[in-house]
């Protein structure tokens, strides 16, 4: 494996060449979790080649808000699925060198190899902030107000 420079990212690349990534996908019950911040689940996709080579669910209970950027990079991940988002996590994102795919919805195996065949459905302007409720506020695909801490069911 070696390292090769793409821009302001080191790019790990395997001994043929190919690409090797870790995606990491806001997860629910299958689906894409529709707000970063009080994501309590990540389902990380280690690819190679294009090929996914693995997959696991890992807890991020305890990680809050602020955390959730250096859980990841601590995972090793450099790429992210979600569906909302807020700017401070987008800005931490952004400096630790993860790529960020926000506003995606629906079955999270589906949308990874949707972006490895490089047609992901994402909204890049995705805006989630939750510190400051109005009324008829959305996020993404859902509505604040819903289930726990106010936002898709957590």
């Amino acid at each position: 494996m070696t390292y090769v420079r793409n821009g302001d990212i080191l790019v790990l690349l395997n001994e043929f060449g190919g690409m090797v990534m870790k995606i990491a996908v806001t997860y629910e019950a299958g689906q894409i979790f529709q707000h970063f911040g009080h994501c309590e689940n990540f389902k990380m996709y280690e690819v190679d080649g294009g090929v996914i080579k693995s997959s696991e669910v890992v807890s991020a209970v305890g990680s809050g808000h602020g955390a959730l950027a250096g859980f990841l990079k601590g995972h090793g991940v450099d790429t992210l699925i979600c569906g909302g988002i807020g700017g401070g996590a987008r800005n931490a994102l952004a400096e630790i060198g993860i790529t960020l795919y926000p506003g995606a919805s629906g079955d999270a195996d589906a949308n990874v190899m949707a972006l490895l065949a490089d047609n992901l459905q994402y909204d890049p302007n995705t805006m989630c902030s939750h510190h400051h409720h109005e009324e008829g506020h959305d996020c993404g695909s859902h509505s604040c107000g819903e289930d726990k801490h106010g936002c898709g069911g957590n």
